[in-house]
C-alpha cells in the first residue's frame, strides 16, 4: 500500500516527510500506458506532489513541468486526502538507458520551468515557479521549494521499472530546514544526504519504508511521526465536472458536436474515464446556455 509519513526530528532543526508510492505508480502506468522512461518521470513527478501534498489540511497541489524535452509536458497532482493523479504529455517516449539508468532529465530538459501552485479553496491559489536546473525532477522542486518559497529543502526521488516495464519501486523524501536549525546540524545531514544511496535502492535492496528512510537519514532516537497518510491514485473528475466544462465551452463547441449527429465521448487526461453525452443531452447543454444568454441581456 502506498503511504507517506509527515514529521519533524526532535532537535527541532527539521521538517520531514518520506512516502512509498510503488502503488500509484504502477497504477498511473497502467492507466496511462507509458514507457519506463516516461513512467520514471511521471512517477518521480507524481511523487513530489504527493510529498508536498503532506503538508495540506484541504486543498490541492499541483507541480507543472516543461522543460522542452521529448516528453513534453509533466502534469501530478495530491490534495489532502492523499488522491494523487498526473500525466505527460508524450507517455510513449522512451530513451535507451545509459549504465541502467532511465534518462529522466534528457526527457524532461532544462529549458523551461517547473510551476507549483497550490490551491486552498482561497479566492486565489497561490502559484510561483522557477527555472528548471536539470529535470531530473528531485532538483528541480528541491531549487523551488528553497528559492521561490524560501524554505531551504532536500528532496529525494526514485522510481525503478523492471525488464517487464512493471514499477518495482517508487518513493522519495523532503526535508526542510527550520529557523532553529544551527550551520552544524545542517552541514551533518548534509553529509548524510551525500552518503546516502539511491532512494529506489533504500526501498527495493534495502526494503526500508518510509519511517525507515528518515530513520536512516536523521537516527530513529532523532525522528518524531505526526501522521501517517493513505495515497492512492484517484481522479477528481466526474460526470458533472464534464457537463460543466462543456457549457464552458460556449455554443459554437457545442453546435459542432451536434452536427456530427452522433454522441459525443469526453475522456479524462488523467485517468481515460469516457464520459458519454447522448445528442439530446447536447441539445438540452445548448439550451441552457441560450437560456441563460437571454436572462442576461433582459436584465
Amino acid at each position: 500500500m502506498s503511504y507517506a509519513v509527515r514529521g519533524m526530528t526532535k532537535d527541532g532543526a527539521f521538517r520531514i516527510f518520506a512516502a512509498d508510492t510503488k502503488d500509484i505508480v504502477e497504477e498511473a502506468r497502467k492507466i496511462h500506458g507509458t514507457s519506463p522512461t516516461a513512467t520514471a518521470v511521471l512517477g518521480r513527478a507524481l511523487t513530489a506532489a504527493a510529498l508536498l501534498g503532506l503538508d495540506l489540511k484541504t486543498g490541492r497541489v499541483m507541480i507543472q513541468i516543461n522543460g522542452g524535452g521529448p516528453i513534453g509536458e509533466v502534469l501530478a497532482e495530491a490534495d489532502a486526502e492523499g488522491s494523487v493523479r498526473g500525466l505527460v504529455q508524450k507517455p510513449n517516449i522512451h530513451l535507451t538507458p545509459q549504465k541502467g539508468k532511465l534518462l529522466v532529465g534528457q526527457a524532461v530538459g532544462r529549458d523551461g520551468f517547473i510551476s507549483v501552485t497550490r490551491d486552498l479553496g482561497l479566492k486565489e491559489p497561490y502559484q510561483g515557479s522557477t527555472k528548471l536546473i536539470s529535470g531530473e525532477i528531485a532538483e528541480d522542486v528541491s531549487y523551488y521549494l528553497t528559492v521561490s518559497e524560501q524554505i531551504p529543502s532536500a528532496v529525494g526521488l526514485g522510481v525503478f521499472v523492471d525488464t517487464d516495464n512493471q514499477v518495482k519501486a517508487a518513493g522519495g523524501f523532503l526535508i526542510q530546514t527550520l529557523p532553529a536549525a544551527t550551520d552544524e546540524q545542517i552541514a551533518n545531514i548534509e553529509e548524510v544526504l551525500k552518503k546516502l544511496p539511491p532512494v529506489t535502492s533504500l526501498l527495493r535492496e534495502e526494503e526500508l519504508n518510509p519511517e525507515e528512510i528518515l530513520y536512516r537519514i536523521f537516527g530513529r532516537d532523532n525522528v518524531e511521526i505526526l501522521e501517517k497518510r493513505p495515497l492512492a491514485y484517484r481522479c477528481r473528475c466526474s460526470r458533472d465536472r464534464v457537463e460543466r466544462a462543456l457549457i464552458a465551452l460556449g455554443p459554437k463547441e457545442i453546435e459542432e458536436l451536434l452536427k456530427k449527429n452522433e454522441p459525443a465521448r469526453i475522456t479524462c487526461d488523467f485517468c481515460n474515464r469516457e464520459y458519454i453525452f447522448t445528442v439530446e443531452e447536447l441539445e438540452r447543454l445548448l439550451s441552457q446556455i441560450e437560456e441563460k444568454s437571454r436572462r442576461e441581456l433582459d436584465a
